[in-house]
């Protein structure tokens, strides 16, 4: 009894360890790229850069894309962002999304007195948990989390993670194993569409979600490109 209690607190600190220490996973990466698909057709692309000095860690990003019918846009979205850490702990977040013709917004602080997030979002205004993730593509983080905030809108997401199986997959002509996870929305009740859905391929090896699929008005597919 005493060792297996033993084991299982080691194995909770690795865990915890891995956890709080996910910013290191990307000290030695300067960007990722990744492309968006609907449909098997390229529609545009997501990339995030990092910069890491010390206890700070900073990531940008763009994502751009459009979908079109006989050549006429039909939904689009250019949304730029700016995430700040310090010691691993989220500090600062801000994004501008232009979705079609509407603007999405969200500008989020660590209130440090509160010890909780305080979100100024086009869809959320209030004081959120510190253990919620923005909910970015780069952040491997997201595989642990019970809730995310909607890096558009910044809505706070309770979501489940399961983990499906491990499989060998082709990305780019390059075969990567990877473990395959299904995230969706806790709340059963959540709007069809506002509700989370993801199948996600997650490379163990180099700590990177690789592949993200989702089916809403056709089937959409985010691609790791390139990790420079």
């Amino acid at each position: 009894m005493k060792k297996a209690l033993f084991i299982i607190l080691i194995l909770s600190k690795l865990f915890i360890g891995n956890v709080l220490a996910h910013t290191d996973h990307y000290k030695n990466i300067q960007s990722i790229e990744m492309e968006i698909f609907k449909d098997q057709k390229y529609i545009g692309y997501t990339n995030f850069k990092f910069k890491k000095e010390g206890k700070y860690f900073e990531v940008k990003s763009i994502t751009d894309f459009k979908v079109k019918l006989m050549g006429i846009n039909i939904f689009s979205i250019f949304s730029e962002s700016l995430e700040k850490y310090e010691d691993d702990q989220l500090t600062y977040f801000k994004s501008e999304t232009k979705q079609n013709d509407k603007r999405k917004f969200v500008e989020l602080f660590f209130d440090t007195s509160k010890n909780e997030f305080n979100i100024n979002g086009s869809s959320f205004k209030g004081f959120a948990d510190k253990n919620n993730i923005v909910g970015n593509w780069w952040n491997h983080k997201l595989l642990q989390s019970e809730s995310q905030i909607s890096p558009l809108s910044g809505s706070i997401k309770p979501q489940t993670i399961e983990f499906i199986k491990r499989e060998t997959i082709e990305l780019y002509g390059e075969k990567i194993e990877v473990e395959k996870f299904k995230l969706k929305s806790k709340n059963p009740n959540t709007p069809k569409d506002k509700k989370l859905d993801f199948d996600i391929w997650y490379d163990k090896k180099r700590a990177l979600i690789v592949k993200i699929a989702y089916k809403r008005l056709g089937d959409w597919e985010y691609r790791l490109k390139k990790v420079n």
